[in-house]
């Protein structure tokens, strides 16, 4: 199901109540027919009441909300539908406390909420591999080391930046992945989780990637600046800073993951809150035990 662009006066109206909303987000769960997620049943009864839809076969109960990030809220379809809309049409994404004042909810609450819409990101792209042309680069994210080091031998997060382009230099698709060391078998192991063998791999010649040819990779050293990929570094950095001011290293890799998410959509903004939605519906929800543990 895909949606034209909409501007924020005709979002409104088309999501204007809860009743709107949860249809909609039914059409998203089964877009054919309702679908009993236990027997494979498609006639169901509605109880209106406790808003609960109810196989006609086996008896099982399921919310509309079931099986997505939205699973057990407390926060109205509605508010949510905002969330998303508004961290999806904002191409540097939208702060806790932004969204807490426009959604009116707790700070708390708007946190958890978009933490849920980044854990969608992630799990979204990580159905899927780069192929093709790679080029591959490390950087690295926080504040000065006091020791001074810069590099690989700084104590900052290091982040290795994986980036498909096209055969004439133009960038595709990014993952950027937080890896503890730039040692041989850290790297190679991250590329191909994230790579797909036979790839092209453009490097700078370090020699934790010179056992890439061993591993099912067509690996080529560069002697010169990727350009794109410290364009996306530098955008990447941008983005974790002009936001969030700054991400603490147990939440980096979300982040990361949020940048990526939305620079592998660059191209498609009439469908991004579509999509983004689509990713919430196709996604197990995670508690603040789970980010907090």
């Amino acid at each position: 199901m895909q949606m034209k662009e909409m501007s924020l006066l005709t979002f409104q109206k088309k999501f204007e109540t809860v009743k709107k909303c949860e249809a909609y987000l039914f059409k998203q769960r089964f877009p054919n027919s309702f679908i009993c997620p236990v027997c494979g049943h498609t006639e169901y009864y509605y109880h209106q009441n406790r808003k609960l839809y109810q196989c006609k076969a086996c008896k099982h109960q399921t919310s509309v909300t079931a099986g997505t990030i939205m699973h057990r809220t407390r926060t109205s379809l509605k508010k949510w539908f905002w969330a998303i809309y508004l961290d999806a049409t904002d191409k540097g994404g939208i702060s806790a406390l932004n969204l807490k004042k426009k959604i009116g909810v707790s700070y708390p609450t708007a946190w958890l909420m978009l933490h849920k819409i980044r854990e969608a990101m992630k799990s979204q792209d990580a159905k899927y591999q780069l192929a093709g042309l790679i080029e591959v680069d490390e950087a690295y994210f926080g504040g000065k080391d006091d020791d001074g080091k810069r590099g690989r031998g700084s104590n900052k997060t290091k982040v290795l930046i994986q980036l498909s382009t096209t055969e004439d230099g133009k960038p595709q698709f990014a993952k950027l992945s937080i890896i503890n060391d730039v040692k041989a078998n850290t790297v190679v192991t991250k590329i191909q989780e994230n790579v797909k063998e036979e790839s092209t791999i453009k490097t700078d010649g370090y020699r934790s990637y010179n056992s890439l040819s061993s591993k099912g990779f067509n690996h080529q050293t560069v002697d010169y600046i990727m350009k794109w990929v410290h364009i996306v570094i530098s955008n990447a950095k941008t983005f974790v800073l002009g936001t969030y001011h700054g991400a603490c290293k147990e939440h980096l890799q979300m982040y990361l993951d949020e940048f990526s998410y939305r620079f592998n959509r660059r191209f498609w903004e009439g469908q991004l809150f579509n999509r983004l939605l689509g990713a919430c519906v196709n996604c197990e929800t995670i508690t603040y035990k789970d980010l907090t543990k």
